[in-house]
């Protein structure tokens, strides 16, 4: 019979099935057929090994909605590590929650060897987004919100060079990557194009347990048990540490009253306001006179949390973000890590926004990004050139070849002047809404890209978005930050919410429009609210946000989170704000619902092709020429 633990369902086998060390087979064909669907049944892996050996096939998860759209805003903006959400965060947090069952039913000291298999889109980019180093540092026992970013490179060194893992950081087992850990990418695990399987076993060679865990976007991890109860609405591991209002909360009720903050014995019920559509929002904001932020704020005291709590969570999530904001703009490394050697811009962004209008002229001292940041000098970086300014000579230069070499040139015009249409000079232009904008979120992908600590917000490709426009709206617009962060924070979660329930936040299930499109959503309705926006003007700014990125594409180059990712922050940023602008300043006019906008989402994702979903099977992966970074079966 098949048995599972109480919090993940995983599964053990009924009869002992030597497996020696053969090894999972992957299809040999590249393509995905969208018509054979296979609906068999998850079984163990002696029953699963058939399977493996079938034509690819891929799988479309039924569209499973729950009866409303709350879940806690620290799921959605949760901290953890880069490059990606779903191919680093949720592996790393899969392998921790497979040991920690196996701890659970007493079976870790009898494990021998482990068996991993990565699907889809894992296998397919994994190895460009650390997918390898979360998985087994997961499965040593590591959490994404506390690992030592530094020490992941050298302890996935020394796993693959020793090829000793240490499960859960005490059982010494041997692991060999090329035998051990196998890539699919042309075979797709039904629930989530994001599939990985884990099979542990004995001296013997027989199966202990297995498991298959679906990343689904944001560092949320599910599988066939749990794809519709508590792991979808929550990312706890451990269920003891999970409030209870978290595990037995209702997902199938009608919108109405409140009810009490805090949940009565076993039988918590549901949050005082749940909703389960931008429109059953607005029309809570509306019954009760509260705004969205207030809607959810109220929302996570039914989770057990205080005032103070949430303040202090909040607080966090954004000193998290403000942080990585600051490493990105004064780091010393010039390139981003993986083939494409892209050199970091960041730094010379941020010096250059900071010295001032003459190109060339440095600020001798300026003030860091920053609450209590210590005044630090900063270089100057050299005008372009023909565009250099008038200098001074030094006391101890004299002279005229001193002054000679002094003398300003005049600026290289590229043209024919003998033309009727004469060419345009050089000149520089400062917009600072986007030069800043920009320069905050290409900072933050710098440090997501690199594998820093980051903040899914809410996912890692995306991670720059809603931190570059809460960066601007403190630094230029508010009066009282505390207020804007909490504010800002809140309201994007709820539309954060509505993508969760009502489409999807992962590239592998519908392109970048699923992750950028939905960040410049929640920036979009954030940036709204901390203006005074109406709630029903705040929903219209997510609206135009979304609407707008319909349709976008994730083909990373390389398999790296690095272009065209980055730079698409920076532009999601500035159209973030936009949106915002466009729908105070319609006055209520619009056309196109948010909900309606949301299922146009879902539409546009089920149609579009699986190459253009975090496959790096087409598009710039394909255009620039670099080899694309996939293990062979």
């Amino acid at each position: 019979m098949l048995l599972s633990t109480f919090r993940v369902g995983l599964r053990l086998p009924a009869t002992r099935s030597a497996y020696a060390a053969r090894s999972v087979q992957c299809g040999a064909k590249r393509s995905i057929s969208r018509s054979a669907i296979a609906r068999r049944p998850i079984g163990s892996l002696a029953l699963n090994r058939e399977r493996a050996h079938d034509a690819p096939v891929e799988s479309q998860a039924d569209h499973v909605q729950a009866g409303h759209a709350v879940i806690s805003t620290f799921d959605l903006f949760s901290i953890g590590v880069g490059p990606s959400s779903s191919h680093t965060v949720g592996p790393m947090r899969a392998g921790k929650i497979f040991i920690a069952d196996l701890q659970e039913l007493g079976l870790l000291d009898r494990v021998k060897m482990i068996k991993i298999v990565l699907y889809g889109s894992l296998a397919a980019t994994g190895k460009g987004h650390h997918t390898p180093q979360a998985i087994l540092l997961g499965l040593e026992g590591s959490d994404p919100e506390t690992i030592d970013c530094g020490t992941i490179p050298s302890r996935y060194e020394a796993i693959v060079t020793n090829k000793t893992l240490h499960l859960g950081g005490n059982r010494r087992i041997h692991f060999d990557m090329d035998r051990d850990m196998l890539w699919c990418w042309d075979q797709v695990l039904k629930t989530h194009p994001n599939g990985m399987r884990f099979s542990c076993f004995d001296e013997q060679g027989d199966l202990l347990a297995t498991n298959e865990y679906f990343s689904v976007g944001g560092g949320f991890v599910v599988n066939e048990k749990t794809k519709v109860d508590e792991n979808l609405f929550y990312k706890g591991v451990d269920k003891s540490a999970v409030h209870g209002a978290r595990l037995h909360q209702t997902h199938n009720v009608e919108e109405g009253d409140a009810t009490p903050a805090q949940p009565k014995g076993d039988d918590p019920g549901h949050p005082p306001y749940p909703f389960e559509s931008g429109n059953s929002l607005l029309a809570l904001t509306e019954k009760h006179n509260l705004t969205i932020a207030q809607i959810v704020h109220d929302n996570e005291r039914y989770f057990g949390l205080s005032e103070q709590d949430i303040h202090d969570k909040l607080m966090r999530i954004w000193a998290v973000m403000d942080d990585c904001i600051r490493s990105g703009v004064t780091t010393t490394e010039k390139t981003l890590p993986g083939r494409l050697k892209l050199q970091r811009r960041a730094p010379m962004l941020y010096r250059r926004l900071m010295r001032g209008f003459y190109p060339g002229i440095g600020m001798p001292a300026v003030q860091l990004i920053g609450a209590g940041a210590t005044p630090t000098p900063v270089d100057a970086i050299d005008a372009p050139e023909g565009m250099e300014p008038p200098t001074t000579p030094k006391e101890d230069e004299s002279g005229p070849v001193a002054a000679q070499n002094k003398r300003t040139r005049a600026p290289y015009v590229t043209g024919s002047f003998d033309h009727a249409m004469l060419p345009m000079p050089p000149r520089k232009t400062m917009i600072p809404a986007v030069d800043f904008l920009s320069c905050y979120a290409i900072a933050v992908n710098e440090v997501n890209a690199s594998g820093g600590r980051i903040v899914t917000s809410p996912t890692n490709g995306a991670a720059g978005v809603i931190p570059a426009v809460l960066k601007y709206i403190i630094e230029f617009v508010s009066d009282d930050p505390e207020k804007s962060v909490k504010t800002f924070l809140l309201t994007a979660a709820a539309v954060g919410m509505l993508f969760k329930r009502g489409s999807t936040i992962s590239a592998a299930e519908g392109g970048c429009q699923a992750e950028v499109g939905v960040a410049c959503s929640m920036a979009s309705a954030g940036f709204a609210a901390c203006m005074g926006a109406s709630p029903e003007t705040v929903l219209q700014a997510a609206e135009i946000g979304i609407e707008h990125n319909l349709g976008l594409t994730c083909d990373p180059i390389d398999g790296l989170v690095q272009v065209p990712c980055i730079e698409r922050n920076s532009l999601g940023a500035v159209k973030a704000v936009t949106a915002a602008q466009l729908s105070m300043a319609s006055l209520g006019v619009y056309r196109v619902t948010l909900d309606e906008a949301i299922e146009a989402m879902r539409l546009t994702a089920a149609d579009m092709s699986v190459k253009y979903k975090e496959t790096s099977l087409s598009g710039l992966a394909t255009t620039v020429k670099i080899p694309l970074t996939v293990p062979a079966c």
